[in-house]
């Protein structure tokens, strides 16, 4: 009889561990390189408020990650700069039906190495000769880049700017660009601009035509869509909220 309670607490004990082991699961989440320090702190504390669960992020321009989703890459939920991504994920039937929502809103700005004696109050002031190199998002694939292009073009200076272009394959280059003193000035989001205080200024704010607003979604390739859409419910959470304030988005 011992031998027989033994044999069943020990087959409790392996049942207990395997369902441990079934609930460990990997989330793959896609999303903008902008949202690279707040969706890391916030990962974290899904992770520990969701046992067993490990958030894995990829960070890089929105149209290249959905290049890669479209291509068959494992991705659970992505999160874009930009509406027009989204929209192209979800022409292409790769998004879960419900599952999208804009989660923030960032502004576009203009910055210069912190060093830098550039005086500059307007986006004609760009077409200065002493500015000669300007960091700015590939349009085709960096959404910052298809603002930076649209504000240009309705200012009728994107012709004149274009030659002094230095394109960047995410906001975050563009950043490191000015960063490093590479380049002359540089259009950036406010949240990036905000990382590095100590190494770049911001010169001035640039109104958009439309709101740079950022959605969230669960894909329909998620391999566990009740976590993915438990990690994208998450990012509307009050904490979530918080560190999403703390790096400067807004709500949208």
């Amino acid at each position: 009889m011992a031998s027989m309670t033994f044999q069943r607490i020990v087959a409790a004990v392996a049942l207990v561990a395997l369902a441990s082991f079934a609930q460990a699961a990997d989330l793959t989440v896609s999303a903008a390189a902008s949202l690279t320090n707040a969706f890391t702190d916030i990962g974290k504390a899904f992770e520990s408020q969701n046992p067993g669960a490990k958030v894995l992020f990829n960070f890089a321009a929105s149209g290249p990650l959905l290049q890669q989703i479209a291509k068959g890459a494992p991705v659970d939920v992505f999160a874009s700069a930009d509406e027009e991504t989204m929209d192209q994920a979800q022409k292409q039937d790769l998004v879960e039906p419900g599952t999208r929502a804009d989660f923030v809103r960032n502004a576009l700005v203009v910055v210069v190495p912190s060093d830098s004696r550039l005086v500059a109050k307007s986006l004609a002031d760009l077409d200065a000769a002493n500015v000669s190199k300007i960091a700015i998002g590939q349009p085709a694939s960096v959404p910052v880049g298809r603002y930076t292009k649209s504000v240009l073009e309705q200012a009728g200076l994107w012709a004149k700017v274009e030659p002094k272009m230095i394109g960047a394959q995410s906001v975050r280059q563009a950043l490191d660009y000015v960063a490093r003193g590479e380049v002359d000035a540089g259009f950036v989001y406010a949240t990036d601009a905000a990382i590095m205080p100590d190494k770049v200024r911001v010169l001035f704010t640039v109104p958009t035509p439309t709101p740079i607003l950022y959605p969230i979604a669960v894909m329909k390739s998620a391999g566990d869509k009740v976590l993915a859409k438990r990690f994208a419910q998450y990012i509307a959470s009050p904490e979530a909220r918080a560190v999403l304030a703390r790096y400067g988005f807004a709500r949208p």
